[in-house]
């Protein structure tokens, strides 16, 4: 079942009737929410709940078939009232666990925000002490990863509409911040990467964008090597004819349920760029394009596709012109309402992320070599769309900026 994207509002029923049929697609007996002290924010968002005072375990067990069944605290009692279903009351901790065991009583599998071995971190939300308690009744636990894709990774038609919107925003100031570069060296004006990341910044509050303190990265040289290089105030390079720069940039609309937008762009002050700067640029920028055409020839078989073999698709390549080393984050992760997203990512080095790619999901596709000296990195932003066909949801940077040409 592709659950198809969707335009506005949908209902609780509906979103319950989603889930069953997914659990009975997966055969998977039920998928078992728990919280305490709103620790899981995916069962939040997937179930539509407000945030709000929890200070009581709560669990919510959505069989395949039949009726959702509450459990709550006797002083808590209406945490669960915007869900549909049966609501049990506990008081004392024994009265707890024996009604969870009448609850999954029948059911030999159920689905938890686990992660065997924590291998997908993102989902792994639910504390040991749980799972070895709902296993002791006898029950199989298994990762819902795969289901919360559909639930909570799949973008909806507002959804998407910011995210190419955003875009187009993203793109430009990605092309102002490199002229803004030009401008101050033509004048003979001093400027950092800070100033950069701050000019940056500004233009996000100018349309309405965010991205929730997490700035975007100006780096030149040997910074641009370090993948999660941060300029400060106190600690930033100047920009000088003759360097190396990458602009990793990202943000969302500040409208509620908008989807991030996230890429990666270098440039060169000068017009010779070094031989070596280019070598490594073609190398990540072909890697780049094959994980895409992989993604696609995939897809066209009529083949699933993994998130883990797409990295490894990318990691071979690099590692065959003699970088693969230098290469040392995934290839890509998810998008969505966090820049990070809890959908699958495309990776094998820091996991191995066995989730399928699925209609309605954006990710990143952003190979890197790092070296001593520089680091290139080039992040495109892909989008699957209902029909299996894969979209890049942008330009796509093909050759180094000359940035004194712009």
């Amino acid at each position: 079942m592709v659950i198809k994207i969707q335009e506005g509002f949908i209902s609780m029923e509906q979103l319950i009737k989603n889930i069953q049929e997914k659990l009975s697609e997966f055969k998977i007996d039920g998928w078992l929410f728990y919280d305490f002290h709103n620790r899981d924010h995916i069962a939040h968002r997937i179930l539509k709940l407000k945030p709000g005072f929890t200070t009581r375990r709560w669990y919510y067990f959505i069989p395949a078939k039949g009726e959702p069944v509450k459990l709550v605290h006797s002083i808590e009692q209406g945490k669960l009232d915007s869900l549909p279903g049966k609501k049990l009351v506990y008081l004392p901790w024994t009265e707890q666990q024996q009604l969870l065991r009448e609850i999954l009583s029948g059911h030999k599998k159920v689905a938890m925000q686990y992660s065997p071995e924590n291998a997908i971190p993102y989902v792994s939300l639910v504390d040991g002490g749980t799972i070895e308690l709902v296993q002791k009744m006898g029950v199989e636990v298994v990762s819902s990863a795969d289901l919360i894709q559909f639930f909570e990774a799949v973008i909806d038609v507002e959804g998407y509409k910011s995210h190419m919107d955003t875009g187009k925003i993203i793109h430009q100031i990605k092309d102002d911040a490199f002229r803004k570069i030009k401008e101050k060296i033509e004048k003979g004006e001093k400027t950092t990467e800070y100033e950069i990341q701050q000019f940056i910044v500004k233009k996000f509050e100018e349309n309405n964008l965010t991205c929730e303190e997490e700035y975007p990265i100006v780096a030149v040289n040997e910074n641009s090597g370090n993948p999660h290089y941060e300029p400060t105030a106190a600690k930033s390079s100047e920009i000088k004819e003759g360097d190396f720069v990458l602009i990793d940039l990202w943000a969302k609309n500040k409208k509620p349920g908008s989807i991030y937008y996230d890429i990666t762009w270098v440039g060169f002050v000068g017009e010779k760029i070094p031989p070596k700067i280019v070598e490594v640029f073609e190398i990540v920028r072909d890697a780049r394009d094959k994980s895409v055409e992989f993604i696609e020839e995939k897809f066209d078989r009529g083949e699933p596709v993994y998130g883990w073999e797409v990295d490894k698709v990318c990691r071979d390549y690099i590692e065959s012109k003699g970088y693969g080393k230098y290469f040392i984050h995934r290839t890509g992760h998810n998008i969505g309402e966090y820049v990070h997203g809890n959908g699958v990512n495309i990776d094998n080095l820091e996991t191995q992320d066995r989730r399928q790619l699925i209609p309605n999901i954006c990710f990143s596709i952003e190979p890197g070599i790092y070296l001593k000296d520089f680091g290139v990195r080039s992040e495109i932003d892909v989008f699957i769309r209902e029909n299996y066909k894969v979209e890049v949801t942008g330009p796509k940077q093909m050759e180094i900026i000359k940035i004194m040409n712009l």
